[in-house]
């Protein structure tokens, strides 16, 4: 494919020098727009990663402007198997990554008490069953409550999380061991709506709703993985769309085909 040439008339904004709420938010309107910063929100599609879907823009937003290099960026990871708001900054919002990055998140849980995982979401397959027929609304309520307010949370073996230079995830998918450190997080609101119990071969399990508020680098499997330790019968995320990133929800979103297609019909 040809790159066709345009001419961009842009001056450099100092780091720092431009708030957040200046930049244009899901403006189709020039391809100058994509330059000059602005942020799409993405509805994340299941099973892919950020960086799949920050690829899939770059490549889009560098054939429409053609353009060699552009830059584009996520403001906080989503898990594979998580759906939800993804911001996306291009351009000089790149330069905002960082702030956006600091915004707390809410989320939409479904947690599966019973059954273990060794990534504590549905990834791989259950390491170990434990019965959770005894588990009820008041003892879930009971549990939530102490996972409120400011925790010193374990991240996920499996995570990005980087030790003398290793990624956890790389380390344990190799079956290596590597030693993690605790993280202060802060969990303003942790509402459980429904908790139904169901039997999945023989097994007896309880599968919880849940709506969550929390900070920057909380890990949504960990909190289904501290929920199910403290009944006793362990748990695993089963289900996770994020809701809200900073001042931006799901609501706000697109679907990621819809923004590619809208970048290839963007005007001059």
């Amino acid at each position: 494919m040809k790159l066709r040439r345009i001419t961009i008339h842009l001056k450099p904004l100092p780091m720092g020098s431009k708030p957040i709420s200046d930049f244009a938010v899901m403006d189709f309107s020039s391809q100058q727009r994509f330059v000059d910063g602005q942020i799409l929100l993405i509805d994340k599609p299941l099973e892919w990663t950020s960086f799949d879907v920050v690829n899939k823009l770059r490549w889009a937003l560098r054939n429409r402007l053609g353009v060699k290099k552009f830059k584009v960026g996520h403001a906080g990871t989503l898990d594979p198997l998580a759906t939800g708001v993804l911001v996306i900054c291009t351009g000089l919002a790149t330069k905002a990554i960082e702030g956006l990055q600091s915004d707390s998140k809410s989320y939409a849980a479904t947690i599966r008490l019973g059954a273990k995982t060794p990534c504590l979401d549905a990834e791989l397959p259950v390491s170990e069953w434990i019965d959770a027929q005894h588990i009820n609304r008041e003892l879930v309520l009971a549990a939530a409550a102490k996972q409120t307010g400011s925790i010193d949370q374990m991240p996920p073996l499996y995570s990005a999380k980087k030790v003398q230079g290793q990624k956890a995830y790389a380390v344990a998918r190799k079956g290596g061991e590597i030693e993690l450190k605790h993280a202060t997080i802060e969990v303003s609101r942790f509402e459980i709506g429904t908790v139904e119990a169901h039997l999945i071969n023989g097994n007896a399990v309880v599968d919880v709703t849940a709506e969550i508020d929390c900070s920057k680098g909380t890990y949504i499997r960990a909190i289904a993985r501290d929920l199910g330790d403290h009944l006793g019968v362990g748990g695993h995320l089963i289900g996770l769309q994020r809701t809200q990133s900073g001042t931006f929800g799901i609501g706000q979103c697109k679907p990621l085909t819809d923004v590619l297609s809208a970048i290839e019909t963007t005007p001059v």
